[in-house]
């Protein structure tokens, strides 16, 4: 019996630990070849020989489990070394077919003492780098297909957070970069889909090196796997990247603890017209001042409702 992605290619980023090294292993468990990539070591960007860093260790880990793995240690939030990032899939495995982008940083701080480089440093790694290795990737599977004449195998997983739907007051860097993923992905999702690809984006709660500090204290009593282990979320990458998940674009989904909460998108909930050829103040003031009267003190378009889903 074969596996679900076994013949295909996989590029995963910030793969050397946490959730991106839960992500690469479950991939190649399921029968992917994987690019490991991590920034921080020499290696197989081109800046020197592959040390034994956090890349080389998790693509060392697949391959003494009897999978392909290399490791890639190139920043993906520079335009130049994303598109190394892909060739080296190319190059390696002869096509690249999954792409999974994980990697990130925090820098939290509140909106009124955050300083530009707090700001810029994370829309950088989040939003900037998935833009960098999805673009590379898009113009590979569109090249791919065009000489095909027919659509390829494409797959896109991207990270998105609770912290934009739910609304996050201590990371406005974070939500921001996390939201404009999300447009990223819905966008690109349109774009590739007569190519053959998918593009969907995940909400990972899981305790990380990263989220450690989010997270302290939150375990839950008793035995068994922490809720908030990455490996709870791995699975549905798996899964989003296989075969099975062909008929899966453009969708938001929830996912930590044994849970998986699909999310709608936004839907329109009032409209109001002018009765003249446009609006004017009183009139918007007789409207909207109600309207928003009416509605539960204290709501915005963010959902916090999120943050309270659990394995049911």
């Amino acid at each position: 019996m074969s596996l679900p992605l076994e013949g295909l290619s996989a590029i995963v980023t910030g793969a050397g630990r946490g959730l991106g090294r839960a992500e690469a292993l479950e991939l190649a468990r399921l029968g992917a070849a994987v690019v490991v990539n991590d920034f921080g070591q020499p290696g197989r960007d081109g800046s020197g020989p592959a040390s034994a860093g956090p890349a080389e260790q998790v693509a060392e880990e697949i391959r003494t489990a009897g999978g392909t793995a290399v490791p890639h240690t190139g920043d993906v939030a520079d335009f130049r070394q994303a598109g190394e990032l892909v060739r080296l899939a190319v190059e390696e495995f002869g096509k690249l077919d999954i792409l999974v982008n994980n990697a990130g940083i925090l820098r939290d701080r509140m909106v009124f003492s955050m300083t530009e480089d707090e700001w810029d440093s994370v829309i950088r790694v989040h939003l900037k780098g998935h833009f960098n290795t999805t673009r590379f990737a898009a113009a590979h599977w569109r090249e791919r297909s065009k000489a095909a004449g027919t659509a390829v195998y494409g797959r896109i997983v991207n990270t998105s957070s609770e912290a934009f739907v739910a609304g996050s007051a201590g990371q406005p860097n974070y939500a921001a970069a996390k939201g404009g993923i999300v447009g990223l992905t819905t966008s690109t999702a349109l774009a590739l889909a007569k190519y053959g690809v998918t593009a969907n984006v995940i909400c990972p709660r899981a305790r990380t090196r990263m989220t450690e500090d989010v997270f302290a204290g939150l375990r839950e009593p008793g035995e068994g796997l922490d809720p908030l282990a990455p490996a709870h979320v791995a699975p549905l990458v798996g899964y989003l990247a296989s075969p099975a998940a062909a008929g899966i674009n453009g969708q938001l989904l929830v996912v930590h603890g044994g849970m998986v909460a699909v999310l709608e998108r936004p839907r329109v909930a009032a409209k109001f017209d002018s009765k003249q050829e446009t609006f004017s103040y009183d009139e918007l003031d007789a409207l909207l001042t109600p309207h928003y009267a009416a509605r539960p003190r204290g709501e915005t378009f963010a959902a916090a409702e999120v943050l309270a889903l659990r394995r049911g």
